[in-house]
């Protein structure tokens, strides 16, 4: 029997048990995004550079204060950023304001309707703050060649879209998924689109390493609730996969065997 409690995976050399990721805006305050991630296990935090204050403004509330350092793994992430060139320059800017830190995740996005990423200026993206020396986890769409490429490229994690950022729809494509999570030598995660805890499971049973998700908690009636659920909902999703679900089967199967009836 596998024992979960010593399944762990990697990024970036460091080793990590939650599974789940979490944003650290949309929330009513800073105190009930702490409870909300609190409640999640969660053990890395992202951030939107542009959009939090982590000491840019030194007379506003700072997220650093209220989830220390010394407590999470920080991942800047480049949220609002529809080109390369402003991508690159946030990442410096948290690289900056958070002491050398160098694992970020990087979005480009392509438009505001649908937020899909811009792949070709990810890319761009991509090289550039790698021969930098980030780390970069890496949001893109759900296609195995490009995640491959992009994993080619020194990215140490692949983030394909479940749905579109905030939508709530789910795995829309497992297929894809799972074709990413079967050719990728580094951490595949689901990013964008988880809606609730279902989801959650659906994706971690495809195999993935991870899921970040950020609407799907703070938009909920009850966050804090919620990220108790998408806690549980990853650990009984990575479980499912570890122990290997039955085949699909057109007709039924017995449940017992019918060798050796008494009659």
């Amino acid at each position: 029997m596998t024992d979960t409690r010593e399944d762990s995976w990697t990024i970036a050399g460091k080793t990590y048990q939650s599974r789940l990721l979490v944003g650290s805006g949309k929330y009513a305050d800073l105190h009930q995004a702490k409870a909300a991630i609190d409640a999640s296990g969660a053990q890395i935090i992202t951030m939107a550079v542009r959009r939090t204050n982590i000491g840019q403004e030194k007379d506003q509330p700072n997220l650093l204060d209220i989830l220390p350092p010394s407590d999470y793994t920080y991942l800047p992430n480049t949220a609002g950023c529809y080109s390369a060139k402003d991508a690159v320059r946030t990442c410096k800017l948290a690289r900056e304001l958070l002491d050398g830190h160098d694992l970020v995740k990087l979005e480009v996005l392509g438009d505001e309707k649908t937020l899909f990423p811009d792949v070709v200026e990810t890319m761009v993206a991509a090289e550039a703050l790698i021969k930098d020396g980030f780390k970069i986890m890496v949001y893109t769409n759900d296609d195995p060649v490009i995640a491959k490429r992009l994993e080619d490229m020194g990215c140490v994690a692949v983030m394909p879209l479940a749905a579109p950022i905030g939508s709530g729809l789910g795995i829309r494509n497992p297929l894809n998924i799972r074709t990413i999570v079967e050719e990728a030598k580094v951490p595949v995660l689901v990013d964008a689109g988880v809606g609730t805890a279902s989801d959650a499971a659906v994706a971690m049973e495809l195999g993935c390493d991870g899921i970040l998700m950020q609407t799907a908690i703070a938009g909920a009636k009850d966050p804090i609730l919620m990220a108790s659920a998408m806690k549980k909902a990853v650990e009984a999703g990575r479980e499912a996969y570890l122990a290997g679900r039955i085949p699909r089967k057109r007709f039924a199967t017995a449940s017992s065997p019918v060798d050796g009836l008494f009659f």
